[in-house]
């Protein structure tokens, strides 16, 4: 059996995902969707940067026929060019399993190698911006097979990251063995009967190709990975306690679980009640909630901000503003767009005029996000500290307030999970931030303006979202505590 140094990397991210992806019925796979091939896009753009950059030769050979690769390879590093572009080699590991690396780049060194007076190193090129280890360990296995091949062991090897200082070397002698451990580990998850247990983390599962499948298989058991707040270490430790269901840990004290790892006095009650509040299908306040009048507050007049930005170019090109005035019944939404990067500064300076006709005005906002961008617009632009903080003082983040105060029957606490809990939907039934940022890339590529208004759309309905999910939470505590509006 083949084993490559994708199936490494995804391994170190989930031990199911590897499995499935080896022994799984493909069928099952979902489509890969618009923000995973942006990232492809982007990671073959970062490649051809730094191709633009050297004169390398790359092995004639069709994708898949591996023998004919690696062939092709040897006689490109016997001839000893200076830069080898995707080239293969293999290694046998065992009786069972071959090794295949196919490195972004073989970089030719002065050494002593099989070939001669040279020797190569690995390099990949990665769409990160850190050295992370699941990098660094995909380097050290591209490099014990190259020290096989080459019969010389290389000291270090490199990532190209997408940084201005972006060259990084990796200890090898660091790394080396912990690729070896995770590797040992890789094959004996590989010859389970079975794939290891479904675990839903949101970030890191919402690309991957199995996650239909795997939530299918979460919901159809209640598992309390689809519980907010339950991370793989706390989980770990629920375990440990046979506390594996909603009943179990609805029904745990906190003192049980709030000197454990990945627990403490704060998190265990918040995570009780949040299981009570599954299990119950309905909201609890939390143990130890803000002050009341924090919560069930109401301005006259309030404004509901919401951003969307391309990350990519450090944009942030769409800034919405949802003006409710409560004493005249309305409400007016603006759309502060930029059409081009370059109009990044207009309409921050669009943005501060809005929010400056109402200088009284509370400016909500669902998650940091807003107010620190708020910040580094003020500083990139050269606005006037004094212009800007009495804006931030303005400033209240609504998912604070929410999560800091209560516990709902939802598997996530972003805004679209609770939003739709409260039977809110947006109109562009598909849209998210993800996708927003890959229809900016595809307007800015094709000068499609549809593709800007379904942007401007869905920030609309954030910000609705976000009035929707204030106000249920003010008349919440209005109801539960028989509070008179401020």
């Amino acid at each position: 059996m083949l084993i490559n140094a994708e199936s490494l990397l995804q391994y170190q991210r989930c031990k199911r995902r590897s499995f499935l992806d080896i022994h799984g019925d493909k069928s099952q796979r979902n489509a890969p969707n618009e923000l995973l091939r942006k990232l492809q896009q982007d990671k073959i753009a970062h490649q051809l940067s730094v191709l633009a950059k050297v004169t390398y030769d790359q092995p004639d050979y069709s994708y898949g026929n591996w023998e004919n690769a690696e062939k092709a390879t040897l006689e490109l590093m016997q001839r000893g060019v200076e830069y080898i572009y995707k080239g293969v080699l293999s290694a046998t590991y065992s009786e069972a399993y071959t090794l295949l690396s196919r490195p972004d780049l073989l970089v030719k060194r002065p050494g002593k190698s099989v070939f001669g007076d040279w020797m190569y190193v690995a390099a990949s090129i990665e769409l990160g911006k850190r050295p992370k280890q699941e990098y660094q360990v995909v380097a050290a296995f591209h490099t014990q097979v190259l020290a096989t091949v080459q019969e010389f062991a290389p000291e270090t090897a490199w990532l190209i990251l997408r940084t201005k200082d972006r060259n990084y070397p990796v200890d090898l002698l660091k790394w080396m063995p912990r690729m070896q451990q995770i590797l040992e580990e890789f094959i004996q998850v590989l010859e389970l009967p079975n794939p290891p247990e479904v675990f839903i983390a949101r970030q890191k599962c919402n690309l991957c190709h199995w996650y239909s499948e795997c939530y299918a298989i979460a919901q159809s058991e209640k598992h309390l990975s689809l519980l907010p707040g339950v991370t793989p270490i706390r989980y770990t430790q629920l375990q440990a306690l046979a506390i594996t269901t909603l009943e179990s840990l609805a029904d745990t004290s906190p003192s049980t679980l709030e000197n454990l790892l990945g627990f403490d006095s704060e998190v265990a009650p918040k995570l009780v009640v949040q299981a009570q509040s599954a299990l119950e299908k309905r909201p609890l306040i939390l143990p130890y909630p803000l002050p009341i009048k924090d919560i069930t507050f109401t301005a006259p007049i309030e404004l509901y901000f919401d951003i969307e930005a391309q990350p990519d170019l450090d944009l942030d090109y769409l800034l919405g503003v949802l003006v409710v005035d409560r004493l005249a019944n309305t409400e007016q939404f603006y759309s502060f767009l930029a059409d081009k990067p370059e109009d990044e500064e207009l309409v921050w300076q669009q943005f501060l005029d809005l929010v400056w006709q109402y200088p009284e005005a509370p400016i909500y906002h669902f998650c940091v996000y807003e107010f620190d961008t708020v910040k580094r617009l003020a500083k990139l632009y050269g606005t006037p500290y004094a212009s800007v903080r009495p804006v931030l003082s303005r400033f209240v983040d609504v998912y604070e307030q929410l999560t800091q105060s209560v516990a709902l029957p939802v598997e996530s606490y972003a805004l679209k999970a609770i939003a739709r809990w409260l039977g809110f939907e947006w109109r562009e039934k598909e849209a998210s931030g993800a996708k927003c940022i890959y229809w900016y890339d595809q307007w800015l590529e094709t000068g499609d303006r549809t593709l800007l208004e379904i942007i401007q759309s869905y920030n609309e309905d954030d910000c609705r979202a976000t009035l929707r999910v204030k106000d249920w939470l003010v008349n919440f505590f209005q109801d539960e505590y028989g509070l008179r509006l401020a």
